[in-house]
C-alpha cells in the first residue's frame, strides 16, 4: 500500500493533477457558487483560472530558474512583481469587457476592481507554486536520502568484507598457538572455531542479530582464548543483562575490541591480564575492556579492525554511542556505551 502511494506521489503527472485540483478548489471557494449555475459562468470561470494557471507556469519555468539556478533573488523578485502587475492588468481588462458582463460571473463591483484581480493573481501564484515547490523538494530530499542509505549500505558491506577475514586471521592464529602447546586439545578447539565461523557466516547477511546470540558468540571466543593463554594470563569475563531477548545489535560489532585485548594483552609471558565486563541496563550496553601492555612486543597491528568498527558505529548508531579509548604505558582501556535497539 505504501509502495503504491509512493509511486503516485513520485509521478510528475499525478503531482500536476493534484496541484491543479488543489488550486482550482481554492479558486472556486473564493467565488460565489450560486453564480456557477450558468454554463457561461462555468466556461468563463475555467477560462479565468486558465489565465491564472498560465501566469504561474510562466513563473515556474521561466522565473524560478533565475532564483534556484542563477541564484539571483532580487532579479527573481523584480520579475515576479512585474509579471503579477502585467497579468493583473490583463485580467482587469478581461473582466471589465462585455463578454464577462454577460456570463453572470464576477458581477459585484469589488470582484471587477483592479485590486481584486491583483489579489487573485497573487493568491493563485501562492496556491499553485507552493505545492509545486513542496513536491520538488520532497523529490530532492528523497533522492538524497536514498543515495545516503545506498552509500552507507555499500560502506557497511565493505567494512564487513574487511572485518570477516580480519577475524578469521586472528582466530586461526589463536588456534595455531594452541595446537603447538597443547596438540591433544586441537580437535575440540577446531570444533569451537567451526562454531564461531558458522555464526560469523550466518550473521554477516543480517543487519541486526539478537543480543543473546552475539553475547554467546563473544563468550565462546573468550573461552577459546582462555584455552590458549591457560595459566600464564589472568582472564576475567563477566556479563550481566537486565532483560533477556529484549534487544538487538549489529553483528560482530564488539568482538574487535575483545580480539585486540587478547592479541596485545596476552603477548607477555607473565603478569598479563585481560578483563572484559559487559553490562546491559535499560537498553544501554556498557562494554569495559582492560588489558595489560607488555614492555616489549613484536605484535604487528594494522588497526584495520578498530578503524572499521568505529566507522560501523558511526554509520549504524550515529550519536547513540560513546567510545573512550585510553592508552598508557601499562594498560589499554576501551570503554563503550551503546544505546541498543529493541526487538520488535
Amino acid at each position: 500500500m505504501n509502495s503504491k502511494f509512493d509511486n503516485i506521489v513520485d509521478n510528475k503527472w499525478w503531482q500536476e493533477i493534484a496541484v491543479v485540483v488543489f488550486s482550482f478548489t481554492i479558486y472556486t471557494l473564493k467565488s460565489d457558487w450560486m453564480l456557477f449555475s450558468y454554463s457561461a459562468s462555468i466556461l468563463m470561470g475555467v477560462f479565468y483560472y486558465f489565465i491564472l494557471y498560465i501566469h504561474t507556469q510562466f513563473n515556474r519555468f521561466i522565473l524560478l530558474p533565475i532564483l534556484f539556478k542563477a541564484h539571483r533573488p532580487l532579479t527573481y523578485l523584480f520579475l515576479t512583481l512585474l509579471g503579477v502587475f502585467v497579468f493583473s492588468i490583463a485580467l482587469f481588462k478581461i473582466t471589465t469587457s462585455d463578454i464577462f458582463s454577460k456570463s453572470h460571473l464576477y458581477q459585484y463591483s469589488h470582484q471587477r476592481s483592479y485590486l481584486y484581480q491583483l489579489a487573485s493573481v497573487l493568491g493563485a501564484l501562492v496556491s499553485i507554486l507552493s505545492p509545486i515547490i513542496v513536491f520538488k523538494y520532497y523529490g530532492i530530499y528523497k533522492r538524497q536520502t536514498e543515495e545516503t542509505l545506498l552509500f552507507n549500505q555499500m560502506q557497511l558491506n565493505l567494512l564487513k568484507g574487511q572485518l570477516n577475514p580480519h577475524f578469521l586471521f586472528n582466530t586461526f592464529n589463536t588456534l595455531y598457538g594452541i595446537s603447538l602447546e597443547f596438540p591433544d586439545r586441537t580437535p575440540d578447539l577446531i570444533m569451537k572455531v567451526s562454531q564461531l565461523m558458522r555464526y560469523q557466516l550466518e550473521s554477516s547477511n543480517k543487519q541486526f542479530v539478537s543480543l543473546e546470540d552475539e553475547l554467546s558468540f563473544i563468550n565462546s571466543y573468550v573461552q577459546l582464548e582462555k584455552e590458549r593463554v591457560d595459566y600464564r594470563c589472568d582472564v576475567t569475563y563477566d556479563c550481566k543483562i537486565d532483560n533477556e531477548n529484549a534487544y538487538k545489535i549489529a553483528p560482530m560489532l564488539l568482538i574487535t575490541f575483545i580480539e585486540n585485548s587478547f592479541k596485545h594483552g596476552t603477548y607477555a609471558i607473565e603478569k598479563c591480564f585481560v578483563r572484559v565486563i559487559i553490562t546491559i541496563k535499560n537498553g544501554l550496553l556498557h562494554l569495559h575492556v582492560v588489558n595489560s601492555i607488555p614492555e616489549k612486543t613484536d605484535v604487528v597491528s594494522t588497526k584495520i579492525g578498530l578503524k572499521n568498527t568505529i566507522e560501523r558505529l558511526n554509520l549504524i548508531y550515529g550519536k547513540n554511542y560513546k567510545l573512550d579509548i585510553q592508552d598508557d604505558k601499562n594498560t589499554y582501556i576501551v570503554d563503550l556505551k551503546l544505546q541498543l535497539k529493541k526487538n520488535i
